[in-house]
């Protein structure tokens, strides 16, 4: 009962209401990687205000950006989504509470449930010095209340590229709902989203 009224009070910390503008804000984009990008790309497509998902890698050059190289876990690379969002309508500390409570467990290193490898680490890539302080704060918060049982193992550096990945990558859970390993580690993300943040949900 602890650990719930500690994860209500810190969502509802993370969910303040964006503040109302009269001018249009420029969209703003963050690169996550969380394990799998299937699962990633689902649950944040998910969200208002977020206008495009892509699943790709980061962390390594384009000439191993290539799923079959990058599967080796030898590339510097991470299985990654790059998340395009509008800050008027959602800000970066709500889809970094998605990310740490919902898309994956960042006490895990190097690995994500069944999925083993550096690529499928816990890693932001910041786009922005704004992105990387609320990212630091976040990170502190969750530790100073210790809303996780380790500590939390995700790894903060700075964007330098992304690489889309293959065509059979994007939208995967949508396309193969009934997949095995969507049906066991990605639609149970999907239906915690709704149950955890129904106000981010996209009425779409």
């Amino acid at each position: 009962m602890r650990f719930f009224a500690t994860m209500t009070l810190l969502a509802a910390l993370l969910l303040a209401a964006v503040p109302a503008s009269a001018a249009p804000v420029p969209s703003e984009r963050v690169v996550l990687a969380g394990g799998c990008f299937w699962g990633m790309q689902a649950v944040f497509e998910e969200l208002h205000g977020v206008t495009r998902v892509v699943a790709g890698y980061s962390g390594g050059s384009a000439f191993s950006a290539h799923y079959e190289i990058v599967s080796t876990g030898l590339t510097g690379h991470a299985e990654s989504v790059e998340i395009t969002y509008d800050p008027s309508r959602i800000t970066f500390s709500q889809i970094l509470a998605v990310y740490f409570l919902v898309a994956h467990d960042p006490t895990e290193i190097n690995r994500q449930g069944p999925d083993d490898g550096r690529q499928y680490r816990s890693e932001i890539f910041y786009a922005t010095a704004e992105q990387h302080s609320t990212a630091l704060a976040t990170i502190a918060s969750l530790e100073r209340r210790h809303v996780f049982s380790a500590p939390i193992a995700t790894i903060l550096a700075p964007l330098e590229a992304f690489y889309p990945a293959e065509g059979y990558h994007q939208d995967f859970v949508a396309h193969h709902p009934d997949y095995p390993y969507v049906v066991i580690n990605d639609l149970p993300k999907l239906h915690e989203l709704h149950e955890r943040f129904p106000n981010l949900v996209s009425r779409r």
